[in-house]
């Protein structure tokens, strides 16, 4: 089975929500069920359906869950050797420059199901973040992006 990498947080993350689906959701779709039972006639029922639904739903993400927190590699980058040397690597933060368009951007390199642009969390297996990863403050990182090479001054990096 392939591991998949994860920050401490975002383990924590997926370990909240699978106890929250587990100790909360669960219970309150086996009690909708039986109230939408006690209604009657279950072939024309929409809550009842949309109750079983809802059980489908929560279900099949404990499952999701389960199983990527039973194959999860959580990495902690502040442990990794290269952070001494001040290496990018998984779970590190990186201010960068976009040589193009004079702007600054800030990114942490986590794992595909903790990847949120909104929240500057990139995929590792993102372009950028694999542009990025080996490469060290001050150094200049070439991006192939859609609409051509992108290059990026590695302003700073830090592992939180």
């Amino acid at each position: 089975m392939i591991k998949v990498p994860l920050t401490v947080v975002g383990a924590e993350k997926l370990k909240a929500e699978l106890q929250r689906l587990k100790s909360v959701d669960r219970p309150a779709v086996i009690a909708a069920i039986a109230e939408a039972r006690s209604h009657g006639d279950l072939s024309e029922n929409a809550e009842y359906d949309a109750a079983k639904e809802r059980q489908g739903f929560v279900e099949g993400r404990i499952a999701d869950l389960e199983g990527k927190l039973s194959n999860a590699q959580i990495i902690d980058p502040k442990e990794l050797e290269a952070t001494a040397e001040g290496r990018i690597v998984f779970g590190a933060t990186v201010q960068l420059l976009d040589l193009d368009s004079e702007e600054q951007v800030a990114y942490q390199i986590v794992g595909d199901d903790e990847a949120n642009l909104k929240e500057g969390k990139i995929s590792v297996s993102s372009p950028i973040a694999r542009a990025l990863i080996g490469k060290y403050a001050e150094d200049v990182a070439e991006v192939q992006a859609p609409g051509g090479i992108r290059e990026y001054e590695i302003l700073d990096v830090k592992y939180l």
